[in-house]
């Protein structure tokens, strides 16, 4: 498998995103700080290095919102470099009438380039989501690893999300002819799942020593594949197609895949208490970007918003150590400017009123 270099944020420009209507900071390559109060524009700094490395928020699904009131448009760009090779640039930009994004000048095909060029992961106070809420935010979880852990499955995704498309219009206009795109469906259906499998598989060892050392719990990360592993695909998509052509909609396939955090035979989001669901989301980033580390040597710039937030004495300590294994660049936000969780700042930046202000 390819051997990647780790990638830093060097600079950052950012354009009417939300209540910053300008701001150009320069990143060191180890530990940045961003201090100043509720409502100063510290996540929304976050936010637009998010943008360049995923293409969307972690805070909301409507990119759209992110745009200042009473503007048109937002823009971010910046500038990353691999720990072997040159720089290079990366923006991307929202109008409320579309979304575009380039690198080195060139307009992407797809957003998973953004990704690819600059990997970046984030831990903020909403990361209990992971565990507490549907499935779609753990299969985005799952999928970007399992993409750079095995680039061809970007491709594999897109293709199966047309044939998924083609089939529920079918259901919808003429249900005869949706049975015609399930061979489609269940090769590439298979081998996303073969793909996930695989990365869960892997992700074993590093999640239950993280799980553990973080929580002190014995939590159990399941893949759920989509449908019943008493058979394939093909066979779940016949046997669920008058219910498919009832509600019209497919219900069978990886798109309705899922990871299942168990403690005790038990699902965790029941048992769990908030702060332990935070430790455990945590664990799962925590545990993926070690695993990606181990087999691609794909180091991700990690954003950390307020990693203190509902932590008490002994569980902070616990996620500090763990977080510096890591050994990447971080961007942390805080309350305090002297704030030392992971050291000495090498740079340090004051946010106020959406203003960014170097110390």
């Amino acid at each position: 498998m390819t051997r990647q270099a780790a990638v830093h944020l060097l600079s950052l420009s950012i354009r009417n995103l939300r209540c910053v209507e300008q701001a150009e900071i320069q990143i060191p390559p180890e530990l940045c700080l961003v201090w100043g109060g509720n409502g100063s524009g510290k996540t929304s700094l976050l936010e637009a290095i998010f943008l360049l490395g995923r293409g969307r928020s972690f805070r909301t699904r409507n990119s759209r919102k992110l745009i200042r009131l009473g503007k048109d448009h937002l823009r971010v760009t910046g500038e990353i470099r691999a720990d072997i090779g040159h720089a290079r640039s990366i923006g991307f930009e929202i109008s409320h009438q579309e979304i575009s994004a380039r690198i080195d000048g060139k307009p992407v095909e797809s957003l998973a380039e953004l990704a690819q060029a600059f990997p970046v992961q984030v831990i903020e106070p909403g990361a209990h989501r992971l565990v507490e809420e549907g499935g779609h935010r753990r299969r985005r979880w799952m999928d970007w690893a399992v993409f750079h852990v095995e680039p061809r499955f970007i491709d594999l995704w897109m293709r199966y999300r047309r044939a998924l498309k083609q089939r529920n219009t079918a259901l919808r206009l003429d249900p005869a002819q949706a049975s015609a795109w399930d061979p489609e469906l269940a090769r590439l259906g298979e081998a996303i799942a073969e793909s996930r499998r695989r990365f869960v598989t892997q992700l074993q060892p590093d999640w239950r020593d993280t799980v553990a050392a973080l929580s002190g719990l014995e939590v159990e990360l399941q893949y759920v594949q989509g449908w019943s592993s008493e058979g394939t695909l093909l066979e779940a998509l016949r046997t669920t197609r008058a219910r498919d052509e009832l509600r019209r909609l497919t219900h069978a396939g990886p798109h309705r895949g899922d990871v299942a955090l168990r403690l005790h035979g038990r699902p965790a989001r029941e048992v769990l208490s908030r702060g332990q669901q935070k430790l455990v989301a945590v664990a799962m980033t925590i545990s993926q970007l070690r695993l990606l580390r181990d087999l691609t040597g794909t180091v991700p710039t990690l954003l950390l918003d307020d990693p203190a937030a509902e932590l008490d004495g002994e569980r902070l300590e616990r996620f500090i150590e763990q977080v510096a294994r890591l050994r990447c660049q971080l961007v942390v936000t805080s309350l305090h400017a002297e704030s030392r969780l992971f050291g000495t700042p090498e740079r340090t930046f004051r946010m106020e009123d959406g203003r960014v202000q170097s110390v």
